[in-house]
Parts: C-alpha cells; structure tokens; sequence
C-alpha cells in the first residue's frame, strides 16, 4: 500500500508565555536505578566485611562511594529543577503512521545541565539555553491526535538514580485516513466555463507541453518520440486536461462502512492531485469546491480527518 507523504505547514512557534509549562519542586520524583540498588548492596557488603576484619582502608572505600552516591541525588534532582518545555503542533500524517511532536526545552537561568530525555522520544543537553526535541505516537485513528501527558527525566550524573516529572502540553497533530491501496478513477465532468480548451471544448489539439509519466495515465498520450530519444516516459499534455474536473461524493464511494470508503476517497484525493486535475470534494454537510494544487489536496484531507467529529 502506498502512503503518500504529507507536507504541510509546520508548527508555529512557541511563543506564548501560557504555554510554557515549568518544573517546579514539588513536580519532580527521584528513585534509583537498578545500577543505584547493585551499588547500595555492594556498599552495604563492603560496610560488614570492613567491620568485620576492621579493615580501615575498606571503611574509607565505602564512606567515599556512599557519599559520591548523596551528592547524585542532589544532581539529579536539580537538574531538572526549573526547566520549561512547551510542545508545537506536528506536521499531518495518515492513520498507522508515527506522528511526531516537536518538543522545546528551555533554561532561564542558563546554568550547566546534563543530558534530558523524554519518555519514548529524543534525549539532549538544554544547555546553554534550550534544546529541541521530538516525541514520537503512533496515529491508530483518523482525526486530532493530542500528544496528552509527556514524562521528563534525567539519570545525570552517574546514572545511580533517575528523577522525572509528569507534565500535561496541549499539542496536536491531525491524522489524515489511511489511503486505500488502490480506488476506482472517479468520472471526469467537463467544466461549466465554455472558454475552456481540449478534449471537454474547442481546441482538444493545443498542445500544453511535456511532464513525467505517472501511474495511470493513458497510454495514448504518451510521447514516443521521446521515449525513442531515450528521453523515459513523457505524457503530452493538451489545454483539455486543464478544464476536466473531478468531484469526489462520499455517498457514490464504494466502500463496507464509513471508514472504509474514508480511505478510498483518500486515495482518490491523492491520485487526482498528483495528475493535476481539477477536484472538488461532497461529503454530508460540507462541500469544497473544485480545485487543484497542494493547498487544496491538504484541505480536502482534513475534511475527510474530521469527518464526523462533534
């Protein structure tokens, strides 16, 4: 199946102070790690053995790990003590495909940090100032998927203990249907406008000019002279081409259920677009009118992502 990728309009900066989100102290928990439990059972050993045989050097060995180990804790925890992080709108994806959240993290006070991880997503260092980062979802439905809660944590310095913190962000991204692997071609109606040229009115014989060939095109309108030059696959392209549109109705769309004929009409929307045509979109309560162009394709995919919603 194929699964066109989506280019949209990326995020808009975060620059709103009310969407910043700060760590306070009392947001974030500490516990250690499965290397701090090995280590505080090896310091607890070496604590009787040293007793025992009364072995100073030992003793010293062990207040001096046990000691490095305290002062992790407090390096630990503050260092996640007063970052803010803020999340961005992600770019469109189809169903089953991972959306991804940009991420920002960022230090007011500036001062040396170690590394910052989010739970299921990216890792960096905000210092000095801030760090980007993204965080992962997988897009299970069509519509606004919300990125939800997101968890910080750091395990800096040693990796003896990790602290994190448990944070709500209000950042969405819009899940398109999955297209389906192949949709019927829709019937082409002639435009209303009686200007227009080709083989829907007057001058079916003006030649426009040469583009790639792509699946499903006719093979009467390919060029062979091209193809004899070693020149690949070319597609003429006369004035008629221009005035075909296309209109894509929900209800004439073959398809079990809802959904089902969703993902047909995704794929026809993709496939009229990459050939250029002319389409407009019917679906109950809502109708876009006949277009072409990136804008318009990503326009009609989100009628079809929010279909039904409310």
């Amino acid at each position: 199946m194929r699964n066109d990728p989506v280019q949209a309009q990326p995020g808009s900066d975060v620059s709103d102070e009310a969407s910043w989100t700060s760590l306070g102290r009392r947001r974030i928990y500490i516990l250690p790690t499965r290397a701090g439990l090995a280590l505080a059972v090896i310091l607890l050993a070496a604590l009787v053995g040293s007793l025992n045989y009364q072995n100073n050097l030992g003793l010293f060995f062990t207040f001096l790990m046990a000691s490095v180990a305290v002062v992790s804790i407090h390096h630990c925890w503050f260092n996640l003590l007063g970052l803010r992080i803020a999340a961005r709108d992600g770019v469109p994806v189809f169903r089953g495909q991972l959306a991804r959240f940009p991420i920002r993290i960022d230090d007011p006070k500036g001062r040396p940090r170690g590394e910052v991880c989010l739970k299921g997503g990216d890792c960096a260092t905000p210092s000095p100032g801030s760090a980007e980062l993204s965080l992962t979802r997988t897009a299970a439905r069509r519509g606004r998927l919300r990125i939800g809660s997101v968890t910080i944590e750091t395990r800096y310095p040693l990796g003896l203990f990790r602290a994190w913190s448990r944070t709500a962000l209000q950042a969405q991204v819009l899940v398109y249907p999955r297209p389906a692997a192949r949709a019927p071609a829709p019937p082409a109606q002639a435009a209303p406008d009686h200007r227009s040229k080709g083989q829907f009115g007057v001058g079916a014989d003006d030649f426009v000019g040469p583009r790639p060939y792509r699946d499903g095109d006719p093979p009467s309108r390919l060029d062979w002279r091209a193809l004899a030059r070693e020149r690949g696959l070319v597609i003429k392209q006369f004035g008629g081409d221009q005035s075909a549109q296309v209109w894509l109705d929900l209800e004439h769309t073959p398809g079990s259920d809802v959904e089902l004929r969703l993902e047909v009409l995704c794929r026809q929307v993709l496939d009229a677009s990459a050939q250029e045509r002319s389409f407009g979109l019917r679906l109950p309560g809502h109708t876009i009118d006949p277009g072409r162009g990136e804008q318009h394709k990503h326009r009609c995919l989100e009628a079809l992502a929010s279909f039904g919603d409310g």
